[in-house]
């Protein structure tokens, strides 16, 4: 074995840095400052001259005062050429790190609309990726604050290969987080598939749009002349297409409801929604149930008012308001314990189920599923909608995606039948032939086939016809029909509800069961996955 010797670096070839490291430090916080100062006073001037804020005011909006901790703040691109190569800023357009709101962990990411218009390249796009990777692995939420031009056209396909990344990420995270997009200014092409593939899609009133095609393109291709906010704004997104769940006139609005919903959801899919002190006694008495609910079965009345009845404190917060009214779709609190109702809304179309309503319910009950949210049915229905363009569109195959969800959901789930329901649609709506683990209803209930005087025009309708009083004998048939099949105790007597309960006790019956509930485990079959009627 051969010794080595070692020798001392000669002084001359060592490096030296002369720098004080009082002087690094300072160069550090200077660069580091601007930064975070983007591209400057005139940028963002012109951002708020649009009446939208910056990336970093959002962020200070969105989490608790003093939490945000940044990552990757000095990246910058690589590519070269097409006027890039004297434009390296700092952040590359996208502000990203974690921090708190209502003191639990969220990660958030947000483009700078300052910095090439938020467009996405490639270090753009590893940012994002890091980000959510740490969510994930982090098992906390995922708020994505979204102000892009869309891919950055100077970097060719390394853009859009960036968009991929995010793309399979959410596909990951689905179900495993909870995934909240931010629609904060415009969205364009294949940048509008990341917020369709998260939970929840926030956006504000003619600051926001998303397309997948502009309306100059649309033009040309098809002739038709339409703006930004008519093609892919917020209220339409809100209520025609349903791409969006929540819609605000102002940021500062906006972001506070992302709070808002945040504090009522999981951290991840293994943890349960966080619970909340409340002063409402788990047995207050809904007196006003009484009154609300007409006995009338042809009368409307707003579901609403049924919820904020039971919730705590009355508060609930609505998803997809704007969008497929037949059906109500509701976080609340019982007792302090996060629940999902979900609800005909009589007041509309009579509460029939069509197709956005379908597809409304069928997203929310695999949503409250994904995140261990109890849910809870409210029955007023009395079908599904007929005719033509819901049977050509598809209702039997978008009803089915209800029927599934509800079959697939392990969660904690009770139906309450408050009024009627009938047919496939009281099927659909979390029967306990599909699973409902308790089903209660009201003394005024009407659970059926149809309705009295459709049954009666079908299996008496020879009877009738030969009847020397047909009108008379029709009423009569009437009512024997609702006195054999339709009184309120005959789907009791059959095992098919658990129980006829006064309306005033439904609040305190909910959260009793869903105490009981509270330690459910059932087991799907085991697969790889489920084929649902997409």
């Amino acid at each position: 074995m051969t010794d080595v010797m070692w020798t001392a670096p000669d002084p001359a070839e060592a490096p030296v840095n002369r720098k004080h490291p009082r002087e690094q430090v300072a160069e550090l916080l200077d660069t580091r400052e601007l930064a975070r100062g983007g591209t400057g006073d005139r940028a963002t001037a012109a951002q708020h001259a649009k009446g939208k804020l910056t990336a970093r005011e959002r962020i200070e909006l969105l989490l608790d005062d003093g939490t945000f901790t940044e990552v990757e703040q000095l990246r910058r691109h690589r590519a070269t050429g097409f006027g890039l190569e004297d434009k390296r800023p700092y952040t590359d357009g996208v502000v990203t790190g974690w921090g708190e709101v209502h003191g639990r962990l969220v990660f958030v990411y947000a483009h700078d609309f300052r910095i090439f218009g938020g467009a996405l390249g490639e270090a753009h796009a590893q940012k994002i990726h890091k980000i959510m990777d740490m969510a994930i692995r982090a098992g906390a939420p995922l708020v994505s604050l979204n102000d892009g031009a869309g891919a950055r056209i100077q970097e060719g396909v390394s853009a859009l290969a960036g968009y991929g990344g995010i793309f399979s990420r959410n596909t990951r995270a689905s179900g495993v987080i909870p995934q909240i997009s931010v629609m904060l200014g415009p969205c364009a092409g294949g940048a509008a598939y990341s917020p369709a593939l998260t939970d929840f899609v926030f956006m504000v009133r003619g600051t926001s749009q998303m397309f997948i095609t502009g309306p100059d393109v649309i033009h040309t291709v098809t002739g038709e002349r339409v703006t930004q906010n008519g093609l892919g704004g917020a209220d339409v997104h809100a209520s025609v297409s349903g791409v969006a769940h929540f819609v605000y006139d102002d940021e500062q609005t906006c972001l506070e409801e992302v709070r808002y919903l945040l504090s009522m959801l999981p951290l991840n899919n293994r943890e349960l929604p966080p619970a909340a002190p409340t002063s409402d006694s788990p047995d207050r008495l809904c007196e006003a149930l009484l009154d609300l609910v007409p006995s009338d079965s042809n009368r409307p009345y707003d579901m609403r008012a049924v919820i904020e009845e039971l919730a705590d404190e009355g508060e609930y917060l609505e998803v997809h308001e704007h969008w497929a009214h037949n059906v109500l779709c509701v976080l609340a609190r019982l007792d302090g314990q996060v629940v999902g109702f979900v609800a005909s809304q009589p007041q509309w179309l009579a509460g029939v189920l069509d197709i956005p309503a379908s597809e409304k319910a069928a997203g929310f009950v695999q949503f409250c599923d994904s995140f261990n949210i109890p849910l809870v049915t409210l029955l007023d229905v009395p079908g599904f909608l007929p005719g033509v363009d819901q049977e050509h569109g598809g209702i039997i195959r978008h009803g089915a995606k209800l029927l599934y969800a509800y079959c697939n959901a392990t969660v904690p789930r009770i139906s309450v039948v408050l009024r009627k329901a009938y047919g496939g649609a009281y099927i659909v709506m979390d029967s306990r032939s599909i699973g409902s683990d308790l089903a209660y209803a009201w003394p005024t209930n009407e659970i059926a086939v149809m309705g009295a005087e459709g049954a009666v025009d079908v299996v008496a309708r020879r009877e009738i016809a030969a009847a020397d009083h047909p009108e008379t004998t029709r009423a009569r048939k009437i009512r024997e029909y609702r006195d054999e099949l339709m009184h309120p105790y005959y789907a009791a007597e059959r095992g098919l509800v658990d129980d006829v309960i006064d309306p005033r006790e439904t609040r305190s019956v909910l959260i009793s069961s869903l105490r009981m509930l509270c330690r459910k485990h059932a087991d799907l079959p085991q697969r790889k996955h489920g084929n649902p009627p997409i």
